[in-house]
């Protein structure tokens, strides 16, 4: 017996209905496991190859999304992106696979269309939707990138293409002038070459 049961018979009053528990949003690895399942549905031939690459090229923009998801926040796009990897991708060929494949291939089943014709349809429109995601997800890149450039510009006052940041202040201290060495490599005119001083002249003990 629940407990809501149990104090409803004690005061006499109807139990109220539980709430239904909130199912999680699915994580990234939900996601990514979702793929491979859909692409397990598609291999070893089981779909024509026109379906195979659409499905094909829908999985490899989602799969490049989802780790970008968070880019997208709560949006419309990121729902998008979740159910087409765990509902809508996998319903539209589970559909056509429930059905045998030379009546789902030739059979007209709405104007004019047969399953296979149907889910052409319904994987290009997924195709078309997911690269609007992708893009949008590129654009928001892109505009952080063009941001940080830009704060960079008034922070520092150089281009992202050319100079370079300037991380304190430079200093340079001047060569020492050593002068030009004379005729006998004696240093600078009039300097010994050790730097002593002037020369002098040689002194003799006989005198000039």
């Amino acid at each position: 017996m629940a407990l809501g049961d149990f104090f409803a018979r004690l005061t006499g009053r109807k139990a109220e209905p539980e709430a239904a528990p909130i199912p999680r949003a699915p994580t990234n690895d939900d996601l990514l496991a979702a793929l491979v399942r859909v692409e397990q549905l598609v291999a070893d031939g089981a779909v024509p190859a026109v379906v195979a690459s659409r499905v094909g090229r829908v999985v490899r923009v989602v799969r490049e999304t989802i780790p970008r998801l968070g880019n997208l926040g709560g949006s419309i796009q990121a729902y998008n992106v979740m159910a087409t990897a765990t509902d809508y991708l996998p319903e539209a060929i589970g559909g056509y696979l429930r059905l045998p494949r030379q009546w789902a291939d030739s059979r007209p089943v709405d104007r004019g269309k047969t399953s296979l014709m149907i889910l052409i349809d319904q994987l290009d429109l997924l195709g078309s939707t997911m690269d609007k995601v992708s893009d949008a997800v590129n654009r928001h890149d892109a505009a952080a990138l063009i941001a940080h450039g830009r704060f960079l510009q008034e922070k520092f006052g150089t281009g992202s293409t050319g100079g370079s940041l300037a991380l304190g202040p430079t200093t340079s201290t001047p060569a020492p002038d050593v002068g030009t060495p004379d005729e006998g490599g004696q240093g600078p005119a009039g300097q010994s070459p050790g730097g002593q001083g002037p020369l002098q002249p040689p002194t003799g003990r006989g005198g000039a």
